[in-house]
């Protein structure tokens, strides 16, 4: 997840559906929204990637967080089975997005398995880690292993806390985001114990997020490349502690397709390609 991102898809935001009762937002500005999201873009560009565009989908709010119905793996995607209701209906809708963009399938979880992309992050090619909590079961992080396993990656799981409950949003990116391949940035108070030991473990040290800019997603930072990163303003604290650390930081303004909806510039994109060279 730190390896150079070379294409990318997003999907523009829907203007319809109830954002506050069925996704759970804080109501947004609707021209706002869409106005961030085609900065957003327009940003990824300047940076060097290829941007794919899919429309957006009539009522289905959480749709424009694309890093959710799928977990983009070197050997193809697998298309997810998503816990919360109204996000159900996504990952055929994704379906047709990689099949138009020739994006190879590798599987698809099913029931009574559920994982979201957002419990996942990639230290390596080998090496997934995966936060089992409310929106990832056993049974999902199984079907994902066994997915997995036929090509040497290890796959390793982390109970995520209770928190404010099954309701709201918390992903393992919501505490936990490489910045290169031995930095990262760690909302400390909610991550697993076992996880920091093992980030030690791989020699990879980390800069504390506060709990101010964890809510407004100053945890959940998407990498283009090592060292280089896209950030929701708003979060001067740790773009301050980034910068100081010698990270080139891009700050995007998402008050309404970012923080409102609970996601991040990582939450909007599904990586296609990332290369090492």
């Amino acid at each position: 997840m730190v390896s150079r991102l070379t294409r990318v898809l997003v999907r523009t935001p829907t203007t319809t559906g109830n954002f506050v009762e069925d996704g759970h937002w804080r109501m947004p500005d609707l021209e706002a929204l869409l106005r961030e999201h085609d900065e957003f873009v327009a940003l990824l560009t300047s940076l060097g990637c290829d941007v794919e565009v899919a429309a957006p989908i009539d009522g289905l709010v959480d749709a424009v967080y694309m890093h959710d119905p799928m977990i983009m793996t070197p050997h193809g995607a697998i298309l997810l089975n998503m816990a919360k209701p109204i996000r159900s209906p996504e990952p055929a809708q994704f379906r047709k997005d990689l099949e138009r963009l020739g994006v190879p399938i590798l599987g698809q979880l099913s029931a009574p398995g559920v994982a979201d992309g957002g419990d996942k992050v990639w230290l390596d090619a080998t090496t997934l880690l995966i936060g089992h909590g409310y929106r990832t079961n056993q049974a999902g992080i199984d079907q994902i292993r066994d997915l997995l396993a036929p090509h040497g990656v290890e796959v390793l799981s982390f109970d995520l806390p209770h928190y404010e409950g099954p309701g709201a949003v918390l992903h393992l990116m919501s505490v936990l985001s490489p910045i290169a391949h031995d930095l990262a940035v760690v909302y400390e108070p909610l991550a697993p114990v076992r996880l920091l030991q093992f980030l030690e473990s791989r020699g990879i040290r980390w800069i504390p997020v506060s709990e101010r800019e964890m809510l407004t997603q100053g945890a959940n930072i998407l990498t283009i490349k090592p060292n280089v990163v896209v950030l929701a303003a708003g979060n001067p604290e740790i773009e301050a502690a980034l910068r100081e650390a010698g990270v080139e930081v891009h700050v995007f303004n998402g008050a309404n397709v970012a923080v409102k909806g609970d996601g991040g510039p990582t939450c909007l994109t599904a990586p296609l390609t990332r290369v090492t060279a």
